[in-house]
């Protein structure tokens, strides 16, 4: 039993990259599924599927090389972080991106300035 199942996940896919994985299997929550969901838009991961209750997730790759450098978690059980909309900054001078848990569900840092909301700032990608 994990106390923190979203780090979990984001060291399953950083350790899935290193090795080269097509796809890494992680136990499924509707939280992850929603952060896996996120980073397909963004174009960080080629997909993510539910089955019988693990979430797989299809890694991505140009030329060989991943596309994801780099995901770190921010906001951890023990300390979370909340921003307001004004407040979340730019990743790498804008080449990556926030995820942030809204009222209005989990987006990128770049929807939830457009949309005016602010909220835990899950992780950061390049």
């Amino acid at each position: 039993m994990s106390t923190d199942p979203v780090s979990d996940m984001l060291t399953t896919i950083r350790n899935g990259y290193l090795a080269k994985a097509e796809k890494v299997v992680v136990l499924k929550s509707k939280f992850q599924e929603e952060i896996a969901k996120t980073l397909v838009q963004a174009g960080y991961l080629s997909g993510c599927k539910t089955l019988d209750g693990k979430l797989e997730i299809n890694l991505k790759y140009e030329n060989r090389k991943p596309v994801l450098e780099h995901i770190k978690r921010v906001s951890k059980p023990g300390l979370r972080i909340y921003k307001p909309s004004k407040k979340i900054g730019r990743v790498r001078s804008g080449f990556g991106i926030s995820i942030v848990s809204t009222s209005k569900g989990v987006m990128t840092s770049k929807d939830a300035k457009k949309k005016g909301l602010g909220g835990e700032i899950i992780c950061q990608v390049w």
